[in-house]
């Protein structure tokens, strides 16, 4: 499948390099030869959770034995962090055989470069994250899918996706088309009357260390933080429905580490953390995490433009932060981080660093956390792994 060619598009992108809609994205699959039509597609919309749950989706699959791409946004540590196969990123040299040269957005480009990826590689299945809402978003050119998956809503995106929860929720419902559909229970209680019409993965029933209850049997779970065992839950039920093996369910579920999320590591007797938090429901798990600390705590700080700032200063527990910028074109300034840092910490708990690595460098908690936004972790993972 030679995909190294121009293909037209009839709009193209905003300012921000963000252009809604299907209709660019279903060109150039069909200039493809339609390559979402060879695969099992599991699609996930949802504000929170979508990464991890296909992460779940795709180590229960593997587990399975089943050929498996996944496709994930935004990187975490690596550009190639993004399309996976059997939960492995894939080589540059084989991202360049498949990369779609099309007249439309970055994403579009990306989503069409992994479909035809995963059908030329002979995957089965293909797990397949949401990059914004649902029913516009370029993912949902895929026409037909296995499986509709929602994951937690609230208020993001409202310039594009509307002003209240409800009217993202018709965004997120939009990826369902005549396919079974699971709902993650963590849901706020618009959400959930908004849904109520779909399978809930509601059968938590005890949550404790490593592990959890659901359905009445128990999960082993590596995977720290408050809501993984609804976002591993919401993947079992998914799992189940399509009539996958218990056995290999239960080895995925205790296999799956989502990266990124609450990920810790621990040199010379200090604990490092990389939560890639970047709205307020998604500090709740961190948040939760650094409360259970009785100690000297820093967090390392930055946020986009288009991010919901105060609520997620709102949620960050800390002895000490330091502000810095993100490495992209929305990052918020040094300075206006800084500041809005200091109106919740007060001036003499709040410094600034000029890198995330100058941020580390000088950290003085016995638990550092890098939070605020994916694009900051990358830089932190290299300094950490320099000193592992």
């Amino acid at each position: 499948m030679n995909c190294n060619k121009v293909i037209s598009a009839d709009l193209l992108p905003d300012a921000r390099g963000i252009r809604l809609g299907v209709e660019r994205t279903e060109k150039i699959l069909k200039e493809l030869s339609n390559p979402d039509e060879k695969l099992k597609i599991i699609h996930i919309a949802g504000t929170n959770g979508k990464g991890s749950t296909a992460e779940y989706f795709t180590c229960i699959l593997v587990a399975a034995g089943k050929k498996t791409g996944t496709f994930l946004s935004p990187q975490i540590y690596s550009f190639y962090d993004q399309i996976k196969i059997d939960g492995k990123s894939v080589s540059s040299e084989l991202y360049e055989k498949y990369k779609v040269n099309a007249e439309a957005t970055e994403f579009e480009k990306l989503t069409a470069t992994a479909l035809a990826l995963f059908a030329g590689e002979g995957c089965e299945w293909a797990v397949i994250e949401c990059g914004m809402g649902g029913k516009t978003d370029a993912t949902n050119a895929i026409s037909k899918k296995e499986l509709a998956v929602i994951n937690s809503v609230s208020l993001e995106h409202t310039d594009y996706l509307g002003a209240s929860v409800r009217e993202i929720c018709a965004q997120k419902a939009g990826i369902i088309k005549n396919c079974p559909v699971i709902i993650n229970a963590h849901q706020t209680k618009e959400a959930r009357e908004y849904f109520a019409q779909y399978r809930f993965a509601d059968k938590l029933e005890q949550i404790f260390e490593g592990g959890f209850v659901y359905g009445g049997k128990t999960f082993a779970l590596k995977a720290e933080g408050c809501l993984q065992p609804c976002n591993a839950a919401c993947a079992i039920e998914g799992a189940r429905l399509l009539g996958i093996d218990e056995s290999a369910i239960e080895l995925g579920v205790a296999q799956c580490l989502p990266r990124g999320r609450l990920e810790k590591f621990f040199i010379g007797g200090r604990e490092y953390i990389l939560d890639g938090a970047h709205n307020p429901e998604a500090f709740v798990p961190l948040k939760k995490y650094l409360l259970s600390r009785d100690c000297f705590r820093t967090v390392i700080f930055g946020c986009l433009k288009d991010k919901d700032i105060d609520g997620c200063l709102h949620n960050v527990i800390a002895n000490e932060v330091i502000a810095v910028e993100c490495p992209s074109e929305r990052t918020r300034s040094l300075e206006d981080v800084a500041a809005l840092c200091r109106r919740y910490f007060g001036k003499n708990r709040v410094d600034t660093a000029e890198s995330v690595s100058s941020a580390l460098d000088k950290a003085s908690g016995e638990v550092v956390a890098v939070c605020g936004s994916f694009t900051i972790l990358e830089e932190a993972k290299r300094w950490i792994e320099k000193r592992l």
